[in-house]
C-alpha cells in the first residue's frame, strides 16, 4: 500500500529563534506550504523596536520554487495472515495431504487392512472445489477409512506416471487386494463414490500384507527417481516374461502419457 503524506502543520516561532537569512525548509516544512501562520510571541520588540512579519517578504523570492511540489511519500506494509485455502478448509484428522510418491506408497503400505481412498485434485479445478466439502463429510462420517489428497499442481510427474488424466479423480485401496476401483466423479455424480464406499467400506480381513501400488506403477515412480528403487517389484529368475511384460506396459504407457500432455501438460477437469 501506497499513501502520501504532505507535512502540514503550525510552525511556532519566537523571536529569539528567528535569525536573518535562514535557508528555506530549515523547519522541515514542504516548499509547497505558500501560508505558515506564525503564533503570537510574548514580545514583539527586539532591542527597543518593532518587529514586523510578513509572510510575503519570507516567500518573495521562492516564486520560482514554490510550484514545485515535494510530497513526502511513505509505504506500509499490512500483515494479514493468510487464509486457509478451499482444499485446507474442512479437513477431517482421517485426510492427510501427500507431498511425494514415496509418501504415497509407504501411506498404502502401512495401511493394512484399512480402506484407503486416494483424492486426486487441483486447485484450479471448479468440480474439485464443489466437491470438497461432500468429500469431507464423508470422510467424517467414515472415521476408519484413510482419505490421501494428492495434489494434482504440486505432483505432476507422479500423477502422470499413474495416468491421471481427469479430475476430480479416486482410488480405492484395501491391504493384499490392492486396486479395488478407480473412477472421476463430480458434485453432480456423488452417487459413484457414495455407491464404492458402500461396496468397500465393510471391515474385512485380508490375508497378505498391503499391495498398494501395481508393479507396473512401482517400477515407473522409480525409473524417473520418484521412489526409492527398493520399493521396485522383486523378480526372480525365472520371471523373464513377467518383467518384459511390465516393460512394455511401461514404454506404451509412457508414450501415450507425453501424446496426452504434449499441450501444455493440460489435464481435463470435470
Amino acid at each position: 500500500m501506497s499513501c502520501s503524506l504532505k507535512a502540514g502543520f503550525p510552525v511556532s516561532v519566537s523571536d529569539e529563534t528567528i535569525i536573518k537569512n535562514r535557508p528555506i525548509g530549515y523547519f522541515g516544512v514542504c516548499p509547497s506550504i505558500v501560508n505558515l501562520q506564525f503564533a503570537h510571541s510574548k514580545s514583539r520588540e527586539f532591542m527597543g523596536k518593532p518587529i514586523q512579519f510578513s509572510d510575503q517578504k519570507f516567500f518573495s523570492n521562492r516564486n520560482a520554487k514554490a510550484s514545485r511540489h515535494i510530497p513526502t511519500h511513505a509505504q506500509a506494509s499490512i500483515c494479514i495472515s493468510r487464509g486457509l485455502r478451499w482444499w485446507e478448509k474442512t479437513l477431517m484428522p482421517n485426510m492427510i495431504e501427500i507431498h511425494s510418491a514415496q509418501e504415497l506408497v509407504g501411506s498404502l503400505l502401512n495401511a493394512g487392512d484399512r480402506l484407503v481412498i486416494i483424492d486426486f485434485y487441483s486447485p484450479g479445478c471448479g468440480g474439485c472445489k464443489a466437491l470438497h466439502p461432500k468429500i469431507c463429510q464423508l470422510a467424517e462420517s467414515n472415521p476408519d477409512a484413510i482419505f490421501l489428497k494428492v495434489n494434482y499442481e504440486e505432483l505432476k510427474t507422479m500423477c502422470h506416471s499413474l495416468h491421471i488424466h481427469v479430475l476430480p479423480f479416486f482410488r480405492f485401496y484395501r491391504g493384499a487386494e490392492g486396486k479395488l476401483c478407480s473412477f472421476s466423479c463430480t458434485n453432480a455424480t456423488i452417487k459413484k463414490f457414495k455407491d464404492a464406499l458402500a461396496k468397500y467400506g465393510t471391515e474385512r480381513c485380508c490375508l497378505g500384507p498391503a499391495k498398494g501400488l501395481e508393479d507396473s506403477e512401482l517400477m515407473a515412480l522409480a525409473s524417473t527417481g520418484q521412489i526409492s528403487r527398493k520399493l521396485q517389484p522383486n523378480f526372480t529368475k525365472g520371471d523373464n516374461e513377467k518383467e518384459e511384460s511390465v516393460l512394455k506396459e511401461i514404454i506404451l504407457s509412457s508414450k501415450e502419457t507425453k501424446m496426452g500432455f504434449k499441450e501444455g501438460n493440460a489435464v481435463l477437469m470435470a
